[in-house]
């Protein structure tokens, strides 16, 4: 099985506070196979082995809009050392080409894979669903993050003291069932490129 290497370079990190610890923390609390360390200056890297864990990762990192995301999706040398900066094979160099590029494309989000018609379509999804996830105002998140709880939205507009009527049109203006179905695509496309070829 492939695996997936995030490499993740903070946008414009002169000019902006440093987000590397806040944002190590907040992805350490996912199960990757590697976890997220700082590699060098404003930059992150992480691996993974579950394509769900993989989404859940970029869902976070799209979220605020101040990362170029590299996702390399290949095999990569094992034994795989205890630090992910320390690993070497493809979706290492895959996930280097990546973050290059993400500099330059929209989204800031580019993937590299031994199949580039699949990394092609995982990456166009993966544009579109940034791009709705950065438009959602703090009020759609609010609702967002409410329903990605389980919560009814009868039990959302009693936590924030508006009707059910009213979540479900933030729901409707923050494409929360549009943000879902891109996850679940993504995940799919994430899926399948992990089980091609061997590891």
């Amino acid at each position: 099985m492939n695996l997936v290497v995030l490499t993740v370079d903070q946008r414009a990190s002169r000019t902006r506070p440093d987000l590397v610890p806040a944002t190590v923390e907040a992805l350490s609390t996912l199960p990757t196979l590697r976890a997220f360390e700082r590699t060098a200056g404003d930059e992150i890297q992480g691996v993974i082995d579950d394509p769900d864990v993989v989404v859940a990762a970029l869902a976070l990192l799209l979220r605020g809009a101040e990362w170029n995301i590299g996702i390399g999706i290949g095999p990569v040398e094992t034994p795989l050392p205890p630090q992910a900066r320390a690993g070497r094979g493809a979706a290492y160099l895959q996930a280097r080409e990546a973050v290059n590029r993400a500099k330059t494309v929209p989204a800031h989000v580019s993937v590299v894979g031994v199949d580039g018609y699949r990394a092609e379509q995982l990456e166009t999804v993966l544009w579109l669903w940034a791009d709705l996830l950065q438009r959602r105002s703090a009020r759609g998140w609010e609702v967002a993050d409410l329903i990605a709880e389980g919560i009814s939205h009868a039990e959302a507009g009693a936590r924030l003291g508006v009707t059910q009527s009213a979540v479900s049109q933030r729901a409707r203006t923050a494409g929360v069932v549009e943000g879902d179905r891109a996850a679940r695509l993504a995940r799919q496309l994430i899926a399948e490129m992990m089980a091609e070829g061997g590891t």
